[in-house]
C-alpha cells in the first residue's frame, strides 16, 4: 500500500475559479519516502496580494513555471494507484481533480484526511489545524504556507499517527465509511445522530455561527449528499472547510420544514444561503391620492417598508389583477397606470370610464369605487388553518392563514385541536409571513384540500 502526500498553494478558495500556484507530492510506502515531486505552477491569472502575503509566491515568482497542463502527465501517474493524503483533503483533492479533468485526465483515489485521522487518533486537541498540530507534537514546519515545507510536516505528522494506529486508518479507507466524504472538522457523531425524518439542518462553523441553513424530508440523506461527489463550486468548498458542527429541528411534514427553512433563513441570513432570494415579490400594487385629489392605483417595484395590498412575482399577473380591478369596478385605466394616453382613457371613450382622467366625474365618488375595489380585494383573500401529521402519532402540525398571510404554525396535541379554532389560534407560535411562504401554502392545498378548514 502506498501513498501519496499532498499539498498545494493556489490563487483563492475553490477550484472552479482558482488555479494552483505550488504542488508537493510525496510518494511514501508505509514506511519512509520513496519520491519527492515539487514545482512552482504558472496560474495563468493573477495571484491576489493577500495570497502572496500568506505564501510569498507572487506572479514574478510564477512567471516562468510550468503551467499544469505540462505537468499534468507527471502528476496523474505519481497519483494513480495511491492513497491521497493531506491535511484537509478535501481542499486539495477537489482542486487537482478538478484540473486534472480540465487536461482530460479522468482520476479518482481513496482519500484519507489527517485532520480526522488526528482527531481519531489523538482526541481532546483544542486545534487540528496543521500549525498547531505540530507545535503540540514538536514536528518542525520550514517555509510555512508552502507546498514542500507543509506536505514534509503532513508527511511526518502521518507517520506518527501510523504509528499509533489502531485499525482507524483501514476503517476510514472502506468503500462504505462516511470518513471519505466528512468534513474534515465534523464529528462523525453528530452525523450520525442525524434523524431520518423531515425537517430543517444547520451547518455551524468553528465559532457556532450558522452558514448554512437547509431543509429536507430526510435530514441525515440530505446532509449526506451535501458532502458526496467533488463539487468545485465555492458553495461547496466553504461547506467543506468550514462546517464544524451540524443542529437540525425535526418537522412533522416537509411543507412545515420548508417553512421553517424560510423563516430561519430570514432570521440568520447565513452567508451561503441565496436561492430564496429569487422566490420573493418583484412587484406590488400601492394606492396614493394624486394632487387633484384622485385615488390612484399603482404597480411599482416592491417596497420593503411599504405594505402592498397584493403582490406579484411578475409584471403580467400584476397587470391581470388590475384589469380585473378595472372591469370590475369601472375604474380608469389611466389612473390606474395601465393605459398612458393623452386626454380621456380608452375606457372612457367605450363608456366603461366615468370621465376621472378628464376630471369630469368627482374625485369623491371615483374614490369610493377605488376603495370599494381594495376592500373587497382584502376580504377576498383567504382565511383558513391546515391540520397536518405531528412529530409523533400523538401530536398534530397546524398553520394559520389569516387574509392571505401566515399568522403562525406549530404543532398541538390532538385534545386542544378538538377544542375548536380559537383554542388552536393562541396556541401558534407567530411568524412574519412572506410571499413565497404563502405560495408554499396554496400550492399544498390545492394537492391536499381535505386538510383545510375555512374561516
Amino acid at each position: 500500500m502506498e501513498y501519496a502526500i499532498v499539498d498545494i498553494e493556489t490563487t483563492g478558495g475553490y477550484a472552479a475559479g482558482h488555479a494552483m500556484t505550488e504542488i508537493a507530492i510525496q510518494i511514501h510506502d508505509g514506511i519512509s519516502v520513496q519520491a519527492i515531486f515539487e514545482t512552482l505552477i504558472n496560474p495563468q491569472q493573477d495571484i491576489p496580494l493577500y495570497i502572496t502575503a500568506l505564501t510569498g509566491i507572487g506572479n514574478e515568482l510564477v512567471e516562468h513555471a510550468p503551467t499544469f497542463q505540462e505537468i499534468a502527465k507527471q502528476i496523474h501517474e505519481l497519483l494513480v494507484g495511491r492513497i491521497f493524503v493531506a491535511h484537509n483533503v478535501h481542499f486539495d483533492y477537489s482542486f487537482i481533480k478538478h484540473h486534472l479533468a480540465a487536461c482530460g485526465y479522468s482520476w479518482d483515489a481513496p482519500k484519507l484526511c489527517t485532520v480526522r485521522l488526528s482527531r481519531k487518533l489523538l482526541p481532546g486537541y483544542p486545534s487540528y489545524s496543521l500549525g498547531k498540530l505540530c507545535q503540540r507534537l514538536n514536528i518542525p514546519i520550514h517555509q510555512r504556507h508552502r507546498a514542500g515545507g507543509d506536505a514534509t510536516a503532513t508527511r511526518i505528522l502521518f507517520e506518527q499517527l501510523l504509528a499509533q494506529d489502531n485499525g482507524a486508518i483501514a476503517a476510514m479507507l472502506k468503500k462504505t465509511s462516511k470518513e471519505q466524504v466528512l468534513p474534515a472538522n465534523l464529528p462523525r457523531e453528530q452525523f450520525e445522530q442525524l434523524p431520518l425524518t423531515a425537517g430543517v439542518y444547520y451547518f455551524k462553523n468553528q465559532k457556532g455561527r450558522v452558514i448554512y441553513v437547509g431543509k429536507a424530508k430526510n435530514i441525515k440523506k440530505r446532509v449526506s449528499a451535501h458532502f458526496s461527489g467533488q463539487n468545485p463550486n465555492l458553495q461547496r468548498q466553504n461547506f467543506v472547510r468550514h462546517i464544524h458542527h451540524i443542529s437540525y429541528t425535526c418537522c412533522g411534514t416537509e411543507l412545515m420544514a420548508l417553512l421553517l427553512e424560510a423563516v430561519e433563513i430570514k432570521r440568520l441570513w447565513p452567508e451561503n444561503n441565496r436561492a430564496l432570494k429569487r422566490f420573493e415579490p418583484k412587484y406590488g400594487l400601492y394606492a396614493y391620492e394624486d394632487q387633484n385629489g384622485y385615488l390612484r392605483l399603482v404597480i411599482n417595484k416592491h417596497q420593503k417598508f411599504q405594505k402592498a395590498y397584493l403582490s406579484f412575482t411578475n409584471m403580467s399577473e400584476a397587470y391581470n389583477q388590475v384589469s380585473k380591478l378595472i372591469r370590475e369596478y369601472q375604474l380608469c385605466a389611466k389612473l390606474c397606470g395601465i393605459q398612458q394616453t393623452k386626454g380621456g382613457c380608452l375606457g372612457h371613450q367605450q363608456g366603461n370610464c366615468k370621465g376621472a382622467c378628464m376630471g369630469i366625474e368627482p374625485a369623491s365618488a371615483y374614490n369610493m369605487r377605488v376603495s370599494d375595489a381594495l376592500l373587497a380585494l382584502s376580504s377576498s383573500l383567504p382565511s383558513f388553518y391546515l391540520i397536518d401529521a405531528g412529530r409523533t402519532v400523538h401530536e398534530r402540525s397546524c398553520i394559520w392563514v389569516e387574509e392571505g398571510k401566515l399568522y403562525g404554525m406549530g404543532y398541538l396535541d390532538m385534545d386542544i385541536i378538538e377544542r375548536g379554532a380559537d383554542v388552536i389560534k393562541n396556541q401558534l407560535t407567530p411568524y412574519s409571513s412572506s410571499h413565497y411562504m404563502m405560495q408554499l401554502v396554496m400550492h399544498h392545498i390545492e394537492k391536499h384540500p381535505h386538510d383545510v378548514t375555512w374561516l
